[in-house]
């Protein structure tokens, strides 16, 4: 008779990503006078309102259609319209988006036509409301994100008349980052349209009186006049074709991609200013030069001790992406590198990665692992069996810290045990030695904290017996 060990299990304890309409909430955030209703429960709403609220310490008002027993044995047309007619009399909004949850998509809404005869029947022609499909099991809040700004392009952009902007659409990244790119351009002396922009409307100045909607954002006319821009700059390598605004813009109206990794890093934040200098004919500037040579000298001053690095990296995929490029090049070995989301790209990216580091050239053989779809009980189980002693990713990573030791540096979304998540700086070349000197210094801190313990059980307890 055998005696089973194990018992089946096949659930997803502790997920790695948050809800799909919850990013399509932070995109619509970085509108101009946009406001968002979800169509569901009150429940989904709650969670979503809560975790954006913890990471940017902000207020975050969500609007919510509260589909009930009634509404989703009957339909939730009459709740939508109801929580539509609210929205507009409380908020005034410019732009409504109406993302959709599990329970509106599981019983078939047609929210399009729900919407459409919504403006017919209010005589509204002045209003905009951008549909987006985002149930929860459709993807992660990263698809989310990336399919909302897909949608709030293809619903808006029409104005073809040619003018000297680039359009910069940028992956959910934190508020100082997105200011960090905006400087960076800025002092490349380009005229551009970014989006979404949410650094002021996630991260607003206090002000009185209170705003419901937050001044900032992309404003609704530059979104319409983004096919007549002179490129697309997508910083975006993950993105699937068909979530991509910038692959829209370029099929629909023959505006010139090009996409570029995340700049974080030495070598994708060369890319970031190559392909700006193709683009605008401009050359870079003697301060941006200068912080680049700022960022090598820092990467000098580290590499002795980042080759002690054995780090898990987890987050959201073009995130994911851009910090394993960056200890790649620092000497930090990214052992296991996971991602709630289903991203085929990022599979490959990493392929490719991995493969010119492990090349006889820098002798670098350590196996590796690449996880999507993935939870956190996954990932500290193989974290133990690999030794791994640096985590980089969100807060939900604490849990690598309390049960298996593992130092966590916080980048990404959520931090919300934290404060300041919304505040960190982690692109460009100032971003990128930051977050360089974030990571090295948990290294030695670890180190220090454990030196006299280790070398004792290494080199005393041993000669001893």
């Amino acid at each position: 008779m055998s005696i089973q060990k194990e018992n089946y299990r096949n659930v997803s304890e502790n997920p790695c990503n948050m809800c799909m309409p919850l990013g399509g909430i932070i995109a619509f955030k970085g509108i101009e006078g946009s406001m968002t209703l979800l169509h569901g429960s009150q429940g989904c709403a709650t969670y979503m309102r809560r975790t954006i609220s913890e990471h940017y310490e902000e207020p975050i008002d969500v609007a919510s259609s509260s589909l009930n027993e009634k509404g989703t044995v009957f339909g939730g047309e009459d709740n939508l319209k109801k929580g539509l007619d609210n929205v507009r009399l409380l908020y005034k909004p410019k732009m409504i988006g109406v993302l959709t949850t599990c329970l509106a998509e599981t019983i078939g809404e047609d929210i399009g036509g729900i919407t459409g005869r919504y403006l017919q029947d209010r005589g509204l022609t002045d209003l905009p409301i951008v549909n987006v499909s985002t149930p929860g099991y459709g993807g992660s809040h990263s698809e989310g994100y990336w399919h909302t700004i897909y949608r709030i392009v293809s619903s808006l952009a029409c104005d073809r008349t040619s003018h000297s902007k680039i359009n910069v659409i940028v992956p959910h990244i934190s508020a100082a980052d997105l200011r960090e790119i905006k400087r960076m351009l800025r002092e490349m002396d380009l005229d551009f349209t970014l989006l979404p922009d949410y650094a002021d409307t996630l991260d607003a100045p206090y002000s009185k009186p209170y705003k419901k909607i937050p001044d900032g954002g992309t404003k609704l006319e530059d979104i319409r006049r983004m096919p007549g821009a002179k490129a697309t700059l997508e910083i975006g390598l993950t993105v699937e074709d068909a979530q991509s605004a910038g692959k829209y813009l370029e099929t629909e109206f023959g505006v010139p991609l090009f996409r570029v990794p995340l700049p974080v890093g030495i070598e994708s934040t060369d890319i970031f200013f190559d392909t700006l200098k193709i683009i605008s004919g401009k050359a870079i500037t003697d301060e941006i030069t200068r912080e680049r040579g700022r960022l090598l000298d820092g990467m000098f001053d580290s590499h002795k001790y980042n080759f002690l690095g054995r780090a898990v990296i987890f987050g959201e995929p073009e995130q994911v992406y851009a910090a394993t490029r960056l200890c790649l090049e620092n000497g930090i070995h990214p052992l296991i590198i996971a991602t709630g989301s289903r991203s085929k790209k990022l599979e490959q990216l990493l392929h490719l990665e991995i493969a010119k580091t492990n090349s006889a050239t820098h002798g670098y053989d350590e196996k590796f692992i690449i996880m999507g779809d993935t939870d956190f009980a996954h990932i500290l189980e193989k974290s133990k069996e690999l030794n791994v002693n640096l985590a980089i990713g969100h807060s939900e990573g604490k849990i690598l810290t309390e049960r298996a030791d593992i130092p966590l540096v916080r980048y990404g979304f959520p931090i919300i045990d934290r404060v300041g998540g919304q505040r960190m700086v982690s692109a460009g070349y100032q971003g990128s030695l930051s977050f360089l000197d974030r990571l090295t210094n948990t290294l030695l801190e670890n180190k220090y904290r454990n030196y006299r313990q280790t070398m004792y059980g290494k080199y005393y307890s041993v000669s001893a017996k």
